[in-house]
């Protein structure tokens, strides 16, 4: 699979709008700023301006390298090319999800003080609906969708593991929307749900996969 060049113009504009964002507000922010919030959403970490501002611009460079590298040297590479637009769907979503955090970081660090749980539990919420769907249409390969012995090793159990691994995905973006209610227990509304999918997912291929053996 080729990425195709256009395709990435979305995630190049925000990391370049990220590096001028860094730069603008370098000297309009305190010498310590904020860069991490415990499940009470409330700050309990903080790092120099100079890390908090410009680590993830950096690090936004290399996962986009890594991301639209991947495909190239996946075995079943041939199978992105069946679900390119929705892998290049999420790479797009993955970095407006990156800027959307980073925003609120330095909104916050502005002295706008507010729980982050809460303000980020939206964009939680969305970015699991689409991996939700991402899993319904992803075909077997070697670094998107659910890659347990059993779905790596059965198109059917890839097939029926990644069609309940979607409903459960887009389940768990309703009940993350529940932290916008319930603040104080953000935190559970989005770990918990997918954990429970993570484990719930891989004793269902192994399952599946028992049923192809029988």
């Amino acid at each position: 699979m080729k990425i195709n060049k256009t395709s990435v113009v979305f995630p190049v504009a925000l990391i370049l709008l990220t590096f001028v964002i860094a730069i603008f507000f370098y000297y309009r922010l305190p010498p310590q700023i904020a860069t991490h919030w415990g499940i009470n959403g409330q700050a309990d970490g903080y790092t120099s301006k100079l890390f908090g501002l410009f680590f993830m611009p950096v690090l936004s460079v290399f996962l986009l390298i890594l991301l639209i590298s991947l495909p190239q040297f996946d075995p079943y590479k041939k199978n992105f090319d069946q679900f390119k637009n929705y892998f290049q769907n999420f790479i797009n979503l993955v970095f407006a999800f990156f800027f959307y955090i980073y925003i609120a970081t330095i909104v916050w660090n502005l002295g706008l003080h507010f729980n982050m749980i809460q303000i980020i539990s939206p964009a939680f919420s969305i970015l699991f609906y689409y991996i939700g769907v991402l899993m319904a249409h992803a075909k077997q390969n070697w670094f998107v969708g659910f890659r347990t012995p059993w779905t790596m090793s059965s198109v059917v159990v890839w097939d029926k593991t990644h069609k309940v691994g979607s409903k459960l995905f887009k389940a768990t973006s309703l009940i993350s929307l529940l932290s916008l209610f319930l603040p104080d227990l953000s935190i559970f509304f989005i770990l918990i749900p997918i954990i429970f999918v993570s484990i719930f997912v891989f004793a269902y291929s192994y399952i599946e996969f028992k049923k192809t053996v029988i």
